[in-house]
């Protein structure tokens, strides 16, 4: 049994669990970005970050968590040195997430997804295009997380591949992705845009990264890009091409499906 399907299993059975995943690593770490590990309700662990110091650490805060904490996000960097009586020499940062009950269909829909082989992509916006887009791929291979800050902005259905998320904070989410994630960015809002495309082409694990847009606003969000020090040369955009001129919803949704298909066929 994979680790979405365990931990699924764990928070329908139990209702709690705090998650702990590598966001970033600075040099020598015992795992890499995107190793998790998860602190049952029973105490017991699931899945591993390395052992050792790091991993009793971040047990203990883990556990503080399970105790009373508020569920929201957290981040804490460790420096692997003399401190914590190691010598790997370098530093890791976690992300640590108080799960309930209602968490457990995210990762139960994670493990379907890997089981039936579909590609993970994360969708961010819940407007017009978004919601085309949504049903454009409800045949296609892929299991979708589909996120907004607006739980207004969701229908009250989605297809069986399709995971709603309401979140505060969408670009926190980019942290606990799985690696090989595809990444379409349209939301609301030109600075979450900007939020989401910059946190996810800094992290080598996301093989495509697509944002709405036109040809002016590529241009300016890779004047920024670079600005921040982030390579913009991965970035697709406008998403879907530029091959049909039509704007309406249901063609950018079926020009962006082939191409996210073609991104698929690429990282497999």
């Amino acid at each position: 049994m994979n680790f979405g399907r365990r931990l699924a299993a764990a928070l329908e059975a139990d209702g709690a669990a705090v998650l702990v995943t590598i966001i970033a690593v600075d040099g020598s770490a015992p795992r890499e970005v995107g190793a998790r590990m998860a602190l049952l309700a029973d105490r017991s662990l699931l899945g591993t970050i390395g052992g050792g110091v790091l991993e009793f650490e971040a047990i203990k805060v883990a556990r503080a968590g399970l105790e009373g904490g508020d569920g929201s996000p957290r981040e804490r960097r460790f420096v692997l040195g003399p401190a914590l009586g190691q010598c790997c020499g370098g530093a890791a940062t976690l992300r640590l997430e108080t799960l309930g009950r209602a968490d457990a269909a995210r990762f139960a829909a994670e493990a379907a997804a890997e089981a039936g082989g579909l590609t993970p992509l994360l969708l961010f916006g819940a407007g017009h295009v978004g919601r085309a887009l949504v049903m454009a791929l409800a045949p296609l291979p892929f299991a979708v997380q589909w996120i907004d800050a607006r739980a207004e902005a969701f229908p009250a259905h989605a297809p069986g591949t399709v995971t709603m998320r309401c979140v505060a904070d969408p670009v926190a989410v980019l942290a606990a992705a799985p690696a090989g994630a595809l990444v379409a960015v349209m939301t609301h809002s030109h600075a979450l845009d900007f939020a989401l495309v910059a946190q996810a082409l800094a992290d080598a694990r996301f093989p495509y990264v697509g944002l709405i847009g036109s040809d002016t606003k590529r241009a300016r969000f890779a004047s920024r890009l670079a600005q921040a020090g982030v390579n913009a040369a991965l970035l697709v955009c406008p998403i879907g091409g530029r091959a049909v001129r039509d704007k309406a919803p249901a063609v950018i949704a079926a020009l962006a499906a082939v191409e996210l298909l073609a991104a698929r066929e690429r990282a497999l």
